[in-house]
This record gives C-alpha cells, sequence and structure tokens, in this order.
C-alpha cells in the first residue's frame, strides 16, 4: 500500500512540476516574441526534450526542452526553442532570419 502512495505522490509531483515549468516556458516565448515584435503562433509550447541534469548546486534537477512557432512576417513559420532547468527558464532561442528577397 506504502508503495502504491508513493507511487501516485511521485505522478502527482511530476505533473505539478511540469505544469510549472510549462507554465514559465510559455510565458518566456511570449515575452521573447513581444520583444522582437513577432508572433506566436499556436499560443502555446511543446516538450521536445525531457532530461536529467545537475544544477548549479549539484542537484539533480528535470531540463526540460520546449518548442514553439513563431512568425516574422505572416508567411514564414519559424521555430524557437525554451530551455527549463526544474521551473526555471535557463535559454531561450530563436531560429536566424532568413534573407527576404
Amino acid at each position: 500500500m506504502m508503495v502504491v502512495a508513493g507511487i501516485v505522490l511521485a505522478i502527482i509531483w511530476f505533473w505539478h512540476a511540469s505544469m510549472s515549468a510549462r507554465e514559465q516556458a510559455n510565458r518566456a516565448a511570449r515575452e521573447a516574441c513581444d520583444r522582437l515584435r513577432l508572433v506566436m503562433l499556436d499560443g502555446t509550447v511543446a516538450i521536445v526534450r525531457l532530461w536529467l541534469r545537475r544544477d548549479q548546486d549539484g542537484r539533480l534537477r528535470l531540463e526540460r526542452t520546449y518548442g514553439f512557432d513563431y512568425t516574422d512576417d505572416g508567411h514564414r513559420r519559424l521555430r524557437g526553442f525554451v530551455v527549463t532547468l526544474g521551473a526555471r527558464v535557463t535559454s531561450v532561442g530563436l531560429a536566424a532570419a532568413r534573407p527576404v528577397g
């Protein structure tokens, strides 16, 4: 019975931590797009990769990479990413803009 309760608590913790990290990633993607006058398409990020990594204090955390699409001209669909370590955003990246013409 204790094992089942432990598994259920672990699942609840993972779900809650994932929702928190995803919300941080969504916020970071929206802010990056707003700052550069880009339009974030689909309105949300999607998980691309989940990995274990140590933070600067040496603690093991879940590193999540989220992808999102955006446009700079209303026609091209470009890809960006947000990386979180735990619930903290560690980086945001955007595709290199292709020259027009």
